[in-house]
């Protein structure tokens, strides 16, 4: 059977994976802070899928439990064919804070979680010769709130950074840059966006749809929806000074 491992498996994108690739039939190995949740869903995906599901409780923040689980994913006796690095959480602490223990944690669990876990995947797969790492940064990256946007830009970025080191060996890698995603994701972390038009959100599922369905063509960026797709390219080309206006204007109406 084919396994995924998954981090920030238990809620929101993370949990949407999950099911999208147990219902596919794929094995899966769940990492989350959350050990009650992760036992939970474990036994839900067990019983009503009949695969193996396989948790280990990880605090991606704390180093040597990361880099127990890029054990796992290197385990070239129980193989990972795809390993799907989507924990994280918003960040909105000034840049100004004496205190930067919450910014050194985001870095931590969205940055070297992710190039750790990846190098991992990344070794292991390029000597079998196949398989996929799927990052899950943001279309946040393209513009600069705070912590948060440079955080999802180091993420994308070196995400494709991985994809041409591991070209022509056989291992796919995608960034997957979501908008704005329907999940608890906003409420969990206090994002004020009851103000926001229904069509600039983004169901789960589909945005899982697209993103397996892009990995599977080999594409390195994927920006699900057409709507979102076409933001995220012409933020691409908007002189930057235009971007720092739209991101204090974006910034300051979350503030309202």
């Amino acid at each position: 059977m084919t396994t995924a491992l998954i981090t920030g498996g238990t809620v929101g994108i993370g949990h949407a994976f999950a099911l999208a690739l147990a219902q596919r039939g794929y094995d899966l190995v769940l990492a989350s802070r959350d050990e009650a949740g992760l036992r939970e869903v474990a036994e839900v995906f067990r019983t009503t899928y009949k695969i193996s599901v396989e948790i280990i409780p990880t605090d991606l923040s704390h180093r040597d439990e990361v880099m127990a689980l890029a054990a796992r994913v290197e385990d070239p006796d129980r193989p990972i064919e795809l390993l799907v690095n989507n924990a994280g959480f918003a960040v909105h602490d000034s840049l100004l804070d004496r205190d930067i223990a919450h910014h050194q944690r985001a870095m931590d669990v969205m940055c070297m979680a992710m190039l750790i876990l990846s190098g991992a995947a990344g070794r292991a797969m390029k000597a079998r010769g196949h398989g996929s790492i799927l990052n899950v940064t943001s279309s946040s990256a393209i513009i600069t709130t705070g912590n948060y946007s440079a955080i999802k830009a180091w993420a994308t970025v070196y995400t494709e950074a991985l994809s041409n080191e591991l070209r022509g060996t056989g291992v796919k890698v995608m960034a997957l840059m979501p908008g704005w995603v329907k999940t608890e994701f906003h409420s969990r972390g206090g994002v004020k966006a009851n103000n926001l038009p229904d069509f600039v959100w983004i169901k789960v599922d589909r945005l899982v749809e697209q993103a397996l369905a892009d990995l599977a063509r080999g594409k390195v960026l994927c920006v699900p929806t057409a709507m979102w797709a076409f933001a995220v390219g012409i933020g691409r080309h908007l002189p930057r000074r235009t971007i720092r206006w739209m991101s204090r204007s974006l910034t300051q109406s979350r503030q309202t």
